[in-house]
């Protein structure tokens, strides 16, 4: 990493400081905010068992649920039993796992996603184990629960070629530090947002994330020389005076909805790629993929990732499997030069002796 003309403090390790105290005060007045908001869905209306979906809420809020959990809770709990009362069932009672099967199929009817129906179900299912507990409707209905089979979809990485056409085409500093970044530490986009200044050490290349964006885990995230470079660049920019380390023009924070997303697809427009259908959240994938192309263990990329789970880190593996690749087309050479050396000879007699097998098992 070149050094380069930056405040000596950035090259010192960065305790937390009042600075993320004060953001700490911040997010709690606003996760309070939108707890009564999300209180004042159920005053009005005459949903079934509305009392009950307010206690429910307010016990998250107690075990200290994130606020977008207690948004996403009331606005789907309001929906849930806004559905029941067209069914007839205003006593939740009454609920049973045919009325849940019911929902599902009603937002499965509205064009929902199979990803945003089985989202509904883990914030709904909570709900009823609530009502279980509380002796108001049957523990059947937490047997067989209903379940959305979700595909399999890989990781979308960007291709190296094309991460060369976006790097090259951006021309703002604080732009080129932020796609850098999270193209070779693996943040979420939320968690950079979030970032503080006390919380870089650019002298060891590496960025605290005290509480990580989807499951809390704190942890610890490293960036390259390239990433380094262009961090340094943006710290003789930026204005000191502010906590996070990116912010918007004439504001203190950044938002990824508006000026971040629009940021990155103007990037993509740079490049002529807009058509490629990348986002941000691509730039963590490349940098998982390009670690574990590079030989990284998975135990240790998932800790970098901030994964709860091995086998969310495991699917990098599907998409990065050098080895599978090696054979196929090992073999593949084989088939097209047509030097199977006897191979097609073996697997031919294959069904002959599995016949013979099975015959054999059957007059034992």
């Amino acid at each position: 990493m070149t050094e380069m003309n930056v405040p000596g403090n950035f090259y010192q390790e960065h305790p937390a400081t009042s600075d993320r105290v004060l953001i700490g005060t911040r997010a709690r007045r606003e996760r309070q905010h939108i707890y009564e908001l999300a209180l004042r869905k159920f005053l009005v209306g005459d949903l079934p068992g509305k009392d009950l979906a307010v206690a429910h809420i307010r016990r998250k809020y107690q075990r200290n649920c994130k606020a977008p959990t207690i948004r996403s809770t009331a606005g789907i709990l309001q929906s849930f039993l806004g559905f029941l009362r067209e069914q007839g069932i205003h006593d939740l009672g009454g609920i049973t796992r045919g009325a849940i099967a019911a929902y599902v199929e009603h937002e499965q009817d509205r064009g929902l996603q199979p990803v945003s129906v089985s989202g509904k179900l883990k914030l709904i299912y909570p709900f009823l184990s609530f009502l279980v507990d509380h002796e108001i409707t049957h523990p059947d209905v937490l047997k067989r629960k209903i379940r959305i089979k979700l595909p399999e979809t890989l990781p979308r990485a960007i291709d190296t070629f094309d991460i060369k056409r976006i790097l090259a085409g951006i021309n703002e500093v604080r732009d080129q530090a932020m796609v850098l970044l999270l193209l070779r530490t693996g943040m979420r986009i939320g968690e950079l947002l979030n970032t503080t200044i006390d919380e870089v050490n650019l002298k060891e290349q590496k960025i605290f994330i005290y509480e990580g964006e989807k499951n809390r885990l704190g942890r610890v995230v490293y960036f390259g020389g390239d990433a380094g470079d262009a961090l340094a660049a943006w710290l003789t920019k930026r204005d000191p005076t502010k906590v996070f380390l990116f912010y918007a023009q004439g504001r203190d924070t950044m938002t990824y909805g508006g000026v971040a997303r629009m940021m990155f697809v103007k990037c993509l427009r740079e490049a002529q790629l807009e058509d490629k259908g990348y986002t941000l959240h691509c730039l963590r994938h490349t940098c998982a993929t390009d670690l574990l192309n590079a030989g990284m263990r998975l135990e240790c990329l998932q800790q970098l990732l901030g994964h709860s789970s091995i086998e969310m880190t495991r699917r990098y593996a599907r998409l990065s499997d050098k080895t599978r690749e090696e054979e196929y087309f090992r073999a593949m050479t084989i088939i097209e030069k047509g030097q199977s050396n006897g191979y097609d000879q073996r697997y031919r007699e294959l069904p002959s002796i599995l016949e013979e097998t099975e015959l054999f098992a059957l007059h034992r």
